[in-house]
């Protein structure tokens, strides 16, 4: 019974109760995963190739027979005959006996259409469409690629939220603590009221640094969950560390030929070229000469009965033959306008393979002046802690003031931040570059 009972209860629970709870701490590549599955843009770019494909099946009709069935049933009552200015020299009882009834008409067809000859236009409208169907392919990844390099920005700007509010936290302590040894030793009579003063204001000071640390940490945790499709709030937790990873090529040619391989965006250009050169094929076939044929069979008929009665058939059979001689110039202006489009293009093309290059040459500057900065603040990390022991040590037998020790904790404070900020901007300067280069921002 209480198996029964226990059983019920289960299948009773909510939906939502029995779905697996959202995940809080993630990975860098679980964070993109969940991104590339939620994001709406992702699902707006598979959509538009999506409309692309239909549009290749409706290029694609154009080329196929074209099949209708018509029907049609009429009842009407025509007295025109009695309107002929003939009739009144008709004899009087031909005229009496000439009476207008309501008549049906009954009809039913099949119809057959289909191009011969299209001057190239529909096949080359089928290439066109095909084209710009790949180039929707070529948009989705660039849409990932987009969103993955957006994740990994607000994965690392939360890590180093976190890791700042934590140095902060740090320096605070150690104000804290100067400021109970000034204390302590303002009652023993070796320190005086200023240097109690100067360690309360240094705390006071430190406290705004803490809300606007723990104010980073929310915004870019909401940053990070809107691009993952969470709650604003939600607690999500960010594993790892910076990455320190070598960066081996540094020549800008062959990151260019990388590029140039990997980029959507490039690809994506060099698609549009070749659409712009099938709109200039497109609209030189337009206003050509165009063959088709047409096929009708049907029955007509006043009585219903009659139908399925081929003596009531009729059908029609032709090939029709089109030569436009003059259009008033229309075709040579569509030539002219994607001429045009066509060289825009190519431009568009080529602006934008230097704004590559450019991007690539302050990428990996980016990266050298993080390295450099990450080395420097390193060292100088070492110099700050010993300097700021030094006086805490002098402090206590009176051979350094509270000044001291608090330019001291500053200068610990700033190599800490500068390390921490150098760090960030390696990994993001190397996630921009691999983006740049057209790899995947979190290798």
């Amino acid at each position: 019974m209480r198996i029964h009972i226990l059983l019920g209860v289960l299948f009773c629970l909510p939906a939502a109760a029995q779905t697996p709870a959202e995940k809080a701490v993630l990975t860098l590549e679980e964070a993109v995963t969940i991104a590339l599955e939620r994001f709406p843009d992702v699902a707006m770019a598979e959509a538009a190739a999506d409309s692309l494909k239909g549009l290749i099946r409706e290029v694609r009709s154009q080329a196929l027979p074209q099949i209708s069935i018509d029907a049609n049933g009429m009842r009407s009552r025509d007295p025109s005959f009695l309107n002929s200015p003939a009739f009144d020299n008709f004899p009087e009882e031909l005229r009496e006996a000439i009476q207008p009834v309501a008549s049906n008409m009954f009809l039913y067809s099949v119809n057959i259409s289909q191009p011969l000859y299209t001057a190239g236009k529909i096949g080359t409208a089928l290439k066109l469409a095909s084209v710009e169907s790949e180039g929707a392919e070529i948009d989705i990844n660039r849409t990932r690629q987009d969103l993955a390099r957006d994740v990994v920005r607000s994965y690392y700007a939360l890590m180093w939220a976190e890791r700042y509010k934590g140095v902060v936290a740090e320096t605070q302590e150690q104000r804290k603590l100067h400021a109970e040894m000034a204390l302590t030793r303002l009652k023993n009579g070796v320190a005086t009221e200023v240097d109690v003063l100067r360690s309360q204001v240094a705390v006071s000071n430190g406290a705004p640094e803490l809300v606007r640390a723990d104010n980073a940490i929310r915004q870019t945790r909401a940053l990070l969950n809107y691009l993952l499709v969470r709650p604003i709030d939600f607690p999500t937790e960010v594993v790892g560390n910076f990455q320190e990873k070598a960066w081996d090529e540094w020549d800008l040619d062959a990151l260019m030929r990388e590029a140039s391989l990997r980029r959507p965006d490039l690809a994506r250009l060099r698609n549009a070229e070749r659409s712009a050169e099938l709109q200039v094929d497109l609209a030189r076939a337009e206003s050509r000469m165009r063959l088709e044929t047409n096929f009708s069979y049907g029955i007509s008929a006043r009585k219903p009965e009659n139908l399925l009665n081929s003596l009531y058939a009729s059908w029609r059979f032709d090939v029709s033959f089109t030569l436009p001689i003059f259009d008033g110039y229309r075709r040579s202006g569509l030539v002219y306008q994607a001429r045009a489009n066509q060289r825009a293009v190519r431009l568009e093309r080529e602006k934008f393979e230097q704004q590559v290059r450019l991007d690539l040459q302050q990428g990996t500057d980016d990266l050298k002046a993080a390295m450099e900065t990450i080395a420097a603040a390193r060292a100088n990390i070492g110099q700050a802690e010993r300097v700021l022991q030094m006086m805490q040590d002098n402090y206590k037998y009176g051979a350094a003031t509270t000044l001291d020790i608090v330019d001291a904790q500053t200068a610990l404070s700033e190599a800490r931040n500068n390390l921490l900020r150098g760090l960030h901007a390696y990994t993001i300067a190397r996630a921009n570059l691999l983006w740049a280069e057209g790899r995947n921002p979190w290798e």
